[in-house]
């Protein structure tokens, strides 16, 4: 196996789709298939199962996939390490964002590192929770975000910043005249979430808040991104659950969005961190992270 292999071969794990697995490592969809199959050939097994309803991991896909994931991550490592040593021993913030991580949010982050530590590198990596998880306790990352608080052994959660929740619907919905939505009205209709495989933490906390009042919520579906949610809301399927960043970004005109009057309707997002005691820079970034200037919506 060889690095090229490897990255086409996660990029299909993750999306289950050829065509946008191929868009993702820049490459043609002939090409890219043709490269799965030799690594199949390669390794003589069938890491995927392609049937007309989709494609999907076989049981040896899914254990090469975890060992891939970290073969990656080491290399991107490796990759940190060395960028270091040229820049005078100054190693960059390996951080990994999970959930669907609202991008204003982190640039803002990002913006101020960047004021306040001129010298200091940060990467990037969306991954899954799980994988940020491992590559905190197995030193890959040094801090991650992710809207799922968790108890991990060994892994240290704070608050990071919190969202509104929106209910985005139809433009002509009967809810659509309202300034704010109450919860108990929105429960009167069917209502469109986001997978609880693609974001788990989003999911959690709205089934948290949804299920705060004693009517049971009707969920319609559980769309696989928010562009899918988008669109069941403007074909009429239900109303879908957001934050604003979210909204802004389908850049939509047969939808509204309308805040939601409720105790709380707000997702947190927190930072992960492993339980030693952090370097100077990455306590820096923490403390910028969790400031009150990160926390206001603005």
């Amino acid at each position: 196996m060889d690095i090229r292999q490897l990255r086409c071969f996660v990029a299909l794990a993750e999306e289950l789709h050829f065509g946008r697995a191929a868009a993702r490592v820049m490459m043609e969809q002939s090409p890219f298939s043709r490269v799965i199959k030799r690594l199949e050939q390669r390794l003589g097994t069938q890491l995927f199962d392609r049937r007309a309803s989709g494609t999907r991991l076989t049981h040896a896909g899914t254990v090469l996939f975890q060992d891939a994931q970290l073969i990656l991550q080491a290399i991107e490592k490796a990759k940190a390490n060395i960028l270091s040593t040229k820049k005078g021993g100054t190693r960059p913030l390996r951080i990994a964002l999970s959930d669907g991580i609202l991008a204003r949010r982190l640039t803002d982050l990002l913006i101020r590192s960047r004021e306040e530590d001129p010298d200091l590198d940060i990467l990037l990596f969306e991954v899954r929770l799980e994988d940020q998880l491992r590559g905190l306790r197995n030193d890959m990352f040094d801090a991650g975000f992710t809207r799922s608080r968790t108890t991990e052994a060994g892994i240290v959660s704070a608050r990071a910043w919190e969202d509104p929740l929106l209910a985005v619907m139809p433009a002509p919905h009967p809810l659509s005249s309202c300034k704010t939505v109450p919860l108990t009205a929105l429960l009167e209709y069917p209502l469109i979430l986001c997978d609880p495989a693609v974001c788990s933490g989003d999911f959690q906390q709205i089934k948290s808040i949804l299920h705060s009042t004693p009517k049971e919520p009707s969920i319609n579906s559980q769309a696989a991104s928010h562009d899918v949610m988008f669109s069941l809301v403007a074909a009429g399927y239900g109303i879908g659950l957001a934050c604003r960043e979210q909204f802004a970004a389908s850049h939509r005109s047969e939808i509204v969005m309308r805040p939601i009057h409720a105790e709380s309707p707000n997702l947190m997002t927190y930072l992960l961190r492993p339980d030693t005691t952090p370097r100077d820079q990455l306590s820096r970034f923490i403390r910028r992270a969790t400031s009150a200037d990160t926390h206001r919506e603005k």
